[in-house]
């Protein structure tokens, strides 16, 4: 295996990549894409009670025929139902006797930051979790919670790639003096959804010097920051692309302040550009209908 462990506070080891079930796969049968990863090597599955997939992430595990200490699974309490409640929903739909990680999706879905944290500490006190954590937090809610928690969250799972990663810094730096590890979901937003901006150009110099792609420089970013990577595709070419990763040599400190410049540097502006020209053009259309419809050329029934 290209990647290895990270020890969490707890004790455990957690596999230091993950592929994840969210985003697009919400909702879907993901059987064969999951099959395929841990045929591929991932041994970390990522998944949610939101994601309303856990079924067919654990028809996948049955199907490896790999020993449960093989695999390492995260799920978390969505704020669907009460904590005991879904995590034993959990455990059911992935045919689990425990995962190895539980945490709370979102800050949204707490009523009671202590009293909700406290039934984490009893699933895990009841052997249902080997570890729990937390997702989305920032430093105020972690400082909130360490002041009551009798188990420290052993991770915090956010949002980040480079264009975040200045609002996320102290965060990160936070974590770090407190021993939790912190997980990085959607890293690759730079090229999915804002390519051709300033991280994307940063990333073609240490891509060429390593004869690496821009992804798999984007997610050594993520490394070089001390985070587990938790990604996804349906592709066994990206699977193997992101695994590799694990593999090529570590960027060097001028590189990696190259891509946190390029991500302070902010969106790329012409995407705000061409959001402004569809918002300008769907407001032309409307004023046309409307003029239309009031000279009774044509007949609007959302006018009427």
């Amino acid at each position: 295996m290209p990647f290895g462990t990270v020890q969490l506070n707890d004790g455990n080891k957690m596999p230091v990549i993950a592929f994840g079930t969210g985003s697009k796969w919400k909702g879907q049968d993901v059987t064969d894409y999951v099959s395929e990863a841990i045929e591929a090597g991932f041994s970390h599955l990522d998944t949610a009670q939101f994601y309303r997939n856990e079924d067919s992430v654990g028809a996948a595990i049955r199907q490896t025929g790999l020993s449960r200490s093989e695999l390492f699974v995260t799920t978390k309490w969505s704020g669907l139902t009460s904590i005991r409640d879904a995590v034993e929903s959990s455990l059911a739909q992935l045919d689990l006797k425990q995962v190895d990680l539980y945490l709370i999706h979102n800050p949204a879905f707490i009523k009671d930051l202590e009293k909700d944290w406290k039934e984490f500490e009893r699933i895990r006190e009841d052997g249902l979790s080997r570890s729990i954590g937390v997702s989305n937090f920032d430093i105020t809610l972690l400082r909130n919670l360490l002041q009551t928690a009798h188990i420290k969250p052993a991770v915090n799972q956010i949002l980040l790639h480079p264009y975040n990663y200045a609002e996320n810094k102290e965060l990160l730096q936070y974590c770090a003096e407190q021993g939790i590890v912190v997980e990085a979901y959607s890293s690759l937003t730079p090229i999915t959804r804002y390519p051709g901006g300033p991280v994307v150009k940063a990333l073609r110099g240490p891509a060429r010097r390593l004869g690496a792609s821009p992804v798999q420089i984007l997610l050594s970013w993520v490394k070089a920051k001390g985070a587990v990577i938790v990604t996804t595709s349906s592709t066994r070419e990206h699977m193997d692309e992101y695994l590799a990763v694990g593999d090529l040599p570590d960027l060097t400190d001028d590189e990696i302040a190259a891509i946190d410049a390029a991500g302070a540097k902010g969106l790329p502006s012409y995407q705000m550009g061409d959001r402004l020209c569809i918002f300008f053009l769907c407001f032309q259309v409307i004023c046309l209908l409307l003029l239309l419809h009031v000279c009774g050329w044509i007949h609007v029934p959302f006018f009427a």
